[in-house]
């Protein structure tokens, strides 16, 4: 087997796009997994939102600083910083950030406290659950925003990798 050395930007890119998968991929689950808690097993939903609050804490945050890094060496390595792509990125990064700061992780844990106490307020006298839990208006003005906020950061992810991916090899 032949093996070929590869440049140490190479294994810059591999990087970059590894973390832009492991920070970035887990943002398109959120809608599904939230939709079918929210009509199988209500009682999992704050658990997820919580959930979704930690995933943005330990691997969208830290995935965004390996993007961003790993951006900054191969722009400055490839002599790139006067293309658009380049800036685009920086932009993205700063943009993802702020939704990902602002809004979907202090509104996960938020909306995880008001998810819980609607489903007390449903709980059958027995002990058991309703199969389905009657959201409160707080909780459904809540999941509203933490619902366009998650689209907007969707987009700016698919809109960066169809930009990158037009100028990888130029």
């Amino acid at each position: 087997m032949l093996l070929v050395p590869a440049a140490f930007s190479d294994l810059i890119v591999g990087v970059h796009v590894l973390a832009a998968i492991v920070g970035f991929g887990v943002v398109f689950a959120y809608p599904l997994l939230l939709s079918a808690a929210a009509r199988l097993e209500p009682s999992a939903t704050p658990f997820l939102l919580r959930a979704r609050q930690r995933i943005g804490r330990y691997f969208v945050n830290p995935g965004l600083l390996v993007v961003l890094l790993a951006g900054i060496y191969l722009a400055g390595d490839e002599h790139r910083w006067s293309q658009f792509f380049v800036g685009w990125g920086i932009i993205a990064v700063i943009v993802i950030g702020g939704i990902e700061g602002s809004v979907i992780i202090p509104r996960s844990g938020k909306l995880a406290t008001v998810a819980e106490r609607d489903l007390a307020a449903t709980a059958v006298a027995a002990g058991g659950r309703r199969t389905s839990a009657t959201w409160s208006d707080e909780y459904a003005a809540g999941l509203r925003v933490l619902t366009r906020a998650g689209l907007a950061l969707q987009a700016v992810v698919v809109v960066t990798v169809i930009i990158m991916a037009l100028h990888v090899g130029e």
